[in-house]
């Protein structure tokens, strides 16, 4: 797999090339610092944590700098894999993997979270960068540098309306980015990519020579050695834990509808009106225990008769 495991992992043990610890543990890095993210977003969408903290701020530059390292280490790898001479058996193997586990990924995204689907997460984003990548890893590093820097400020520069529809968004960032969960378009997201391939074909004679740490293998380069097993299995082993959470101790869901309560109160109304009743709203809501069923998506087409009620009581109080 390319980025989440080597290229030279999946060749045959007659040619299988001495493997790079320090890439390997790069990787493994990368991997602990994703499951660090995610576990964030798992206490966010449970309502363990302020509401939105995983999506804004420093985490959400976190969570792209783990996107770009991932997409840049692939680039880096499809270079090691195909710089020298083609190598279609192994590479259609590893995009077949990408492809099946993405899509796998999508599958389970429309069960867990029908509202933010995962249509084209960062496997896809890889998969369809590593075939555009092959057209580059001939090419000389500074043509390919230059590419991807233009892939990543395009989008900053102009964002159609043209890619709005779900069919196309993939293509690049659009006017009006669709809800999900991992949304990784092609631009700009196939820069780092192509940045990885370019310092691949410009640092990879030096590290294979250099004696540079991990000499031996630890804990990081295990990790990504595996990481393909690790990457599709974390998510779910965490969400799973903190779900399991949840019905021993349950998170107090009213700050986090106190402050969506206000924000969308105060774009029709006052401030002060919109303090008293997401106050009386949240205490209504508690009382008759719809409170957590309403912050999940959880409720019912018998409690919208309840849901009413109490809204139109405190809009009167």
């Amino acid at each position: 797999m390319t980025i989440l495991n080597a290229p030279n992992a999946l060749s045959t043990k007659k040619t299988q090339r001495p493997r790079i610890h320090i890439l390997d543990a790069v990787r493994g890095i990368a991997l602990i610092a994703m499951a660090i993210y995610h576990f964030t977003w798992d206490l966010d969408h449970f309502g363990y944590v302020e509401p939105g903290l995983s999506t804004r701020g420093g985490f959400a530059i976190f969570a792209h700098a783990i996107a770009a390292s991932f997409l840049f280490i692939a680039g880096y790898s499809l270079y090691m894999a195909h710089g020298r001479e083609w190598r279609m058996r192994s590479f259609l193997k590893r995009l077949a993997i990408l492809i099946v586990a993405g899509a796998a990924i999508t599958v389970v995204s429309i069960i867990t979270t029908p509202n933010a689907i995962i249509y084209f997460g960062i496997l896809q984003a890889i998969a369809v960068s590593s075939i555009i990548g092959l057209a580059f890893v001939r090419l000389p590093a500074p043509i390919t540098l230059v590419a991807g820097i233009a892939a990543i400020a395009l989008p900053f520069i102009t964002r159609p309306e043209f890619f709005d529809p779900r069919y196309l968004a993939w293509i690049t960032m659009p006017a009006h980015p669709p809800v999900s969960n991992d949304y990784v378009p092609l631009l700009p997201w196939i820069g780092p990519f192509l940045i990885g391939i370019a310092a691949s074909r410009v640092t990879l004679p030096w590290l294979k020579t250099a004696s540079l740490w991990p000499q031996r293998e630890n804990g990081f380069t295990f990790l990504g050695r595996h990481s393909l097993i690790f990457y599709l299995l974390h998510q779910p082993v965490l969400f799973g834990l903190v779900y399991i959470a949840t019905l021993f101790v349950q998170p107090d869901l009213g700050p986090a509808y106190l402050s969506g309560c206000q924000t969308a109160c105060e774009a029709s109304d006052s401030a002060a009106f919109c303090t008293s009743y997401c106050s009386c709203t949240r205490d209504k809501l508690e009382e008759a225990k719809l409170l957590t069923p309403l912050m999940r998506d959880e409720t019912t087409d018998g409690d919208a008769i309840r849901l009413n009620q109490i809204a139109m009581m405190c809009s009167v109080n």
